[in-house]
């Protein structure tokens, strides 16, 4: 592959030494309405990928070998395209532009994959291009996303931002794409997009395109709930150096972390030398991390996991107390104490002690980034490119369980052949989570290595039976007794604590000795993961040859390799008692689809009829067709309206199909069948949910007189089966209308639409347990559920048994008034339907109903001057998820910036906040504490 893209590089530059060129089109550009000089503003020759940028003076000059007459396409962020006919040449000439106060021609991509009015798209998407971004009153063009209609960003670190639209949001997002020039940016084995981590610079950003909803019928895979289209600049238009410096600082309370200096540097270098063209991308980013320090317990008293019979362990004397931010207390370390209180045999449930996430995590991150592409047009109609791109990261984020991300690198080749009306794209990503852990097994292998769950439980015992024969009273004899068993534990910010900590993050296998014979004697917790991803599409837009209708094809194929760790995925073609040796086969995970649009204008344009039909294959499952039906109807000048349904299919990542990780006392499984074999988790389990209200049911039993076993027998009714299949593809029906509109001479824009989403076969997690004595159903395995040590505990990803119904709209106006001051509201509603009888598995909707967000501003107030604040707003709401759930509350923020332009210098200069008032928020639970970061951003353009 590296000989490959060597080999294409030494050719274009070589032919690029010998290119000749004699045909020229040269002019300048203005504003119609000033006579200002236009830079930036892009000459393409219609039908061909030539074309260039003018200079700062307004002045352009393009080389062709297309013979007149040929047309001109003249286009600029703010103003009136404008197309002009060249006839013979040489050919110079003057044109000015005028400005345009709404996005009347504003063109997009991602919502039928070929260019298209955004007025006119057949389904709700929204543009962002480089002017918006630059005005943005956010820290980066990425925190940007965070405002725009339908978008709920997630912010799991200070350098990891997943965006989501309509519901089921979570921080590992499966179902929302993310693509960088077409390539997927997806990391395959921690399964979520990287946020911007491995993605473009602030330099060098040039407009992205949200997508809310259902995309797979165009884009397959996991574009079930939406996508992000980011677009970086293009060399032969964007030539030159530009320098970017910002400073920032965040925890100015005090109240996590000692306020901290936040720096990111980055420089973009792009040249044209005649055919061939490059660009170089570098940046640097470094801060201190938001922490997560909410210790809500969503184990209340009252739970059946808790201790419900005794009113007094409660609130901060709830032994069994799972808190936000701390590891080591989950549902899967409870261990259960039997004592006599008042005259009878009482069994209690209580939790290891755990270590809060502060003394796990690493408060420092960093950012690494670097792309180079290079360009070569072997004629006017076809350019080939190479392009490389390395991202290296750290951070937290949410998975399972929580992850320290230190030092992941993602590699990404990319080669790519294009024209007017086709392209070929291959690609390939590396993966290499470097030193990364996972806090859960850190935090119970450090408990484990000071006592062993037995040796602890028991010195718990002696003590809490010691204080109750004394008088002592139930709350303080918990307290009493966790004191005692927690004697030899280690104490964060020791030399001991510290030496431990760093040999646990330093070992893959993480299980303990204690735990599973001939393990480690201290278990470990390092997440080494190593992935590469292939990927090659290809698209031909048919309509220059076709008059009837507008016809496009595409096709790809990807294949996941892993190499396992012996760990986190291991090699399933190994006896059980081996696949958790490191090494093995590799493990390969396949799809190839196609697909074919028709787009089709009837009544003179009034109506737009666009179909589409999509086939996905995947070794693992059947077939699957993606069709996809839309019109747009032309209700009058620049008022549109427009209704789909679309039917799209989700495979199951990588991590739900083929995960193979012991976590503490519990192993995280994949859905595929051939994970299943010899464990039995799929047909031979009883889900964790009615085991929690068994144990509940005999020990109340037991505190009555009955005998355990008998009490456990004559509970059996409770225990529920699990019954669980393979997993099998998700699939959703998304039903979709909306309206777009500019009225009153461009003042005033209009964007509204809704959706009606039905899932089947939603993909998720179950907690079950396998009797280790019998099958299930037996009076042996019944007995089995009474003891931890007789239970192979699973963490299974498989598909809901239930239809899931969610729904929502949203809207947009934006009010351009006063010289240029403008005014943009939008609020979205999401909901969820509530199914009649439960699932195996909570689906976390995970999405405010209410969100809404304001902007004010003016990017020139006066000349050289704009300004404009964001205020944001979403109301509470219920998150559930496998690591925590609980409440989020309802939160408002207020962003805000001011840009100052020094032309001569080619310096603008931004001054801004994100959440001025520093109103301390939570986006889910168990998230970071975020609040404000001030910052000054320095631009220095080069030419």
């Amino acid at each position: 592959m590296k000989a490959i893209f060597t080999i294409s590089f030494i050719l274009m530059t070589g032919l690029a030494l010998f290119a000749q060129e004699n045909l020229t089109v040269s002019g300048k550009i203005t504003d119609k309405a000033t006579g200002e000089p236009l830079p930036g503003v892009t000459i393409l020759i219609k039908g061909t990928i030539t074309g260039t940028a003018t200079e700062n003076d307004g002045s352009f000059s393009l080389k062709t070998k297309s013979k007149p007459p040929f047309v001109l396409a003249v286009s600029s962020i703010g103003y009136k395209a404008q197309e002009i006919e060249v006839k013979t040449l040489p050919f110079d000439f003057q044109v000015g532009l005028s400005a345009e106060s709404a996005l009347v021609d504003e063109l997009v991509v991602s919502a039928s994959r070929v260019e298209e009015k955004i007025l006119k798209s057949p389904v709700a998407i929204e543009k962002l291009d480089s002017r918006a971004l630059k005005d943005a009153p956010a820290p980066s063009f990425y925190d940007a996303l965070a405002n725009v209609k339908g978008v709920q960003m997630t912010t799991s670190s200070l350098t990891f931002k997943v965006p989501n639209t309509r519901g089921f949001n979570i921080p590992n997002n499966f179902r929302f794409m993310q693509l960088v020039d077409g390539v997927d940016m997806q990391a395959a084995t921690l399964g979520v997009p990287l946020g911007n981590a491995i993605g473009p610079t602030e330099l060098d950003i040039a407009s992205i395109e949200i997508t809310p909803g259902a995309a797979s019928a165009l884009y397959g895979l996991n574009a079930i709930n939406g996508m992000a289209n980011l677009q970086t600049k293009n060399p032969f238009f964007t030539e030159g150096i530009s320098v970017y410096q910002k400073i920032g600082v965040n925890h100015v309370d005090h109240k996590d972390r000692p306020t901290s200096l936040l720096s990111e540097t980055a420089i973009r270098i792009a040249k044209v030398y005649g055919k061939l063209a490059f660009k170089l991308n570098g940046s640097y980013l470094q801060g201190t991390d938001w922490l997560s320090s909410n210790y809500t317990d969503q184990n209340p008293q009252q739970k059946t996991a808790a201790n419900p019979r005794f009113p007094t362990l409660s609130g901060d004397n709830n032994p069994a107390a799972d808190l936000w931010n701390r590891y080591g207390d989950e549902k899967n370390n409870n261990i259960p104490v039997t004592v006599q209180y008042q005259g009878k045999t009482e069994t209690f449930n209580v939790r290891r002690t755990g270590y809060l996430e502060r003394d796990l995590t690493n408060p420092t991150v960093k950012n690494l980034k670097f792309d180079g592409s290079v360009l070569y047009k072997l004629s006017d109609k076809l350019e080939l490119s190479y392009g490389y791109r390395f991202g290296q990261m750290d951070g937290v984020f949410q998975r399972g369980n929580k992850i320290q991300l230190s030092g992941v690198t993602v590699q990404n080749h990319r080669l790519e052949l294009r024209s007017a009306d086709f392209f070929i794209r291959s690609y390939m990503l590396v993966e290499n989570t470097g030193k990364s852990y996972n806090l859960k097994p850190l935090a119970d292998n450090l408990d484990l290595t000071a006592a062993s769950n037995a040796t602890w439980s028991s010195n718990f015992q002696k003590s809490l039976q010691a204080s109750i024969t004394q008088g002592v009273s139930l709350a303080d004899a918990m307290k009493a007794a966790r004191q005692v068993a927690d004697q030899n534990r280690l104490i964060p910010g020791t030399a001991a604590f510290n030496e431990l900590k760093s040999t646990i993050i330093s070992t893959n296998n993480w299980d303990h000795a204690s735990l599973v014979k001939g393990a480690p004697a201290t278990g470990g917790a390092w997440l080494t993961q190593r992935s590469r991803t292939y990927h090659t599409d290809i698209q031909y837009d048919l309509s220059r040859k076709i008059k009837w209708a507008s016809i496009l094809l595409g096709a790809d194929f990807r294949v996941y390799e892993v190499i396992p760790d012996g760990n986190n995925f291991v090699d399933f073609s190994r006896p059980l008692d081996q696949r958790t040796l490191p090494g093995g086969n590799h493990q390969y995970y396949k799809k190839v689809g196609g697909f074919v649009q028709v787009t089709k204008n009837l009544f003179n344009d009034k109506l737009k009829l666009v179909g589409s039909i999509r086939a996905d294959y995947n070794p693992e499952f059947d077939p699957k067709i993606n069709p996809r039906i839309a019109a747009v109807y032309s209700a009058g000048k620049n008022n549109f309206i427009r209704a789909s349904w679309q039917n799209g299919y989700r495979f199951p990542a990588l991590f739900e199909a083929l995960s193979f990780v012991n976590n503490g006392n519990v192993r995280r499984v994949g859905g595929l069948a051939r994970v299943n074999e010899g464990l039995g988790y799929l047909e031979n389990s009883y889900t964790l949910a009615s085991i929690d209200n068994f144990t509940a049911a005999v020990n109340a039993a037991v505190s009555a007189g009955t005998p355990k076993n008998q009490a456990a027998l004559n509970n059996r009714n409770v225990l529920q089966v699990a019954n669980l299949k393979p997993s099998v593809p998700e699939h959703i029906n998304s039903y979709e209308v909306g309206y777009k509109s500019i009225l009153f001479q461009n003042k005033i824009a209009i964007d509204f639409d809704a959706y009606y989403n039905v899932y089947d076969g939603f993909l998720g997690q179950v907690e079950v347990a396998v009797p280790k004595t019998d099958v299930v159903g037996t009076d042996a395995s019944v007995l089995d559920m009474l003891t931890r040590a007789n239970q192979t505990r699973y963490r299974v990803y498989t598909n809901a048994k239930n239809t899931t119904t969610s729904y929502g709209s949203s809207l947009g106006v934006t009010y351009q008034f006063f010289k240029k001051y403008t005014i943009t509201a939008n609020v979205n509603y999401n909901n969820i339907k509530t199914n009649s009888s439960p699932d195996v598995f909570v689906t976390g909707f995970n999405t405010p109903k209410w969100v809404s967000n304001v902007t004010f501003g003016n990017r020139e107030i006066v000349k050289n001057f704009g300004a404009n604040l964001v205020w944001h707003w979403q109301d509470a709401f219920l998150w559930e998820s496998p690591l925590a759930d609980g409440r989020v509350s309802a939160y408002s923020t207020i962003d805000g910036q001011v840009t100052y332009q020094i032309p001569a210098w080619h310096v603008t200069a931004k001054l801004g906040g994100s959440d001025l008032l520093n109103t301390r928020y939570i986006q889910y639970a168990a998230g970071p504490n975020l609040g404000a970061l001030y910052y000054l951003a320095l631009t220095w353009n080069i030419k």
